[in-house]
């Protein structure tokens, strides 16, 4: 998904247009149009992602969680990964059944994508927790 599409998205999630939205944040009518063709501007981005509480990454394709930074996701992967390895050593916790069977790919898969969410799912509620509040895109 390009940026204009990501924004497009977002812009018909929250009930807004697209030229609504670049007049709100100062633009040209078609300023957020022409990101079909060039990329944008620095600022420019920023605002849009303050506006939709997402980052940057995520308007740029880094990232497909709205609120993770490239960091982010490397980390995720990494836990990811050092999980997945421990379930395959049949010396730790392994993808076993019951009588010590390995389970078939599409069973590993979906453990592997439960996995993933509670990762996910884990680092958003640490983002909350430990972001101080002065940092917080929507200060309670």
């Amino acid at each position: 998904m390009t940026t204009f599409e990501r924004i497009k998205k977002l812009a018909r999630d929250h009930g807004e247009s697209i030229k609504k939205l670049s007049t709100d944040l100062g633009f040209g009518e078609s300023t957020i149009y022409k990101w079909k063709e060039q990329e944008p501007k620095g600022k420019d981005l920023a605002k849009v992602a303050d506006h939709f509480n997402v980052t940057t990454d995520y308007l740029l394709g880094r990232t497909d969680t709205p609120q993770f930074t490239r960091k982010d996701e490397r980390d995720v992967q990494k836990i990811l990964e050092e999980m997945t390895e421990g379930l395959n050593n049949k010396n730790e916790l392994a993808f076993l059944k019951n009588g010590g069977e390995e389970i078939d790919e599409d069973d590993a898969e979906l453990l592997r994508a439960s996995l993933e969410n509670v990762i996910r799912q884990s680092k958003l509620l640490a983002k909350q927790k430990f972001t101080p509040k002065k940092y917080r895109k929507n200060q309670d």
